[in-house]
């Protein structure tokens, strides 16, 4: 599958295939597109927690009002934030598009290897971080957690281009 293939096929998907184990290289190959995403002076602002315990896995999905399906999928990946890898940011800083990128990478690349994804939103929820954060057991800031396992259902497509979304300036 080619990137443009991945961008056009990726689904937020929510049923998965229970029991489905995730082979560790497709898990590395993930995290690999991860950390090749770009970010600001290359400070590379993220780490990455990956989740398979079933336990945990539930505990999270309580947590979380948009991860219920998470107990069936295979794992979770967080991407967390590190504020402070890059000391001179602007105000606010932008860690929180970098570990955007990184997201965004992995969905791709999972789809590229045939699993379905839910990138579901952390950060600026400040609870819900806590929460996540405490149950994972980092002092980072969680940003997103992706839900990674084989799709049960494959979601209608609901992304499309709007030319009225466009301006050129020439």
């Amino acid at each position: 599958m080619n990137v443009s293939e991945a961008i056009r096929t990726r689904h937020s998907v929510r049923k998965y295939q229970p029991g489905v184990t995730i082979p560790r290289e497709h898990i590395r190959q993930m995290l690999e597109a991860a950390m090749h995403a770009p970010s600001a002076v290359n400070s590379r602002p993220w780490e990455f927690v990956v989740v398979e315990n079933p336990a945990l896995r539930q505990q999270i999905s309580a947590a979380h009002p948009y991860c219920r399906s998470l107990p069936d999928a295979s794992l979770a990946i967080v991407v967390c934030g590190l504020p402070d890898a890059w000391p001179d940011a602007p105000p606010g800083g932008m860690w929180p598009q970098d570990c955007a990128a990184a997201t965004e990478n992995i969905l791709l690349e999972a789809t590229g290897l045939g699993y379905g994804t839910c990138w579901c939103g952390v950060y600026p929820h400040r609870e819900r971080a806590e929460a996540i954060a405490r149950l994972i057991g980092v002092t980072s800031v969680p940003v997103s957690l992706i839900i990674v396992g084989k799709a049960a259902e494959v979601p209608k497509t609901r992304g499309f281009y709007d030319e009225s979304r466009v301006r050129y300036l020439r």
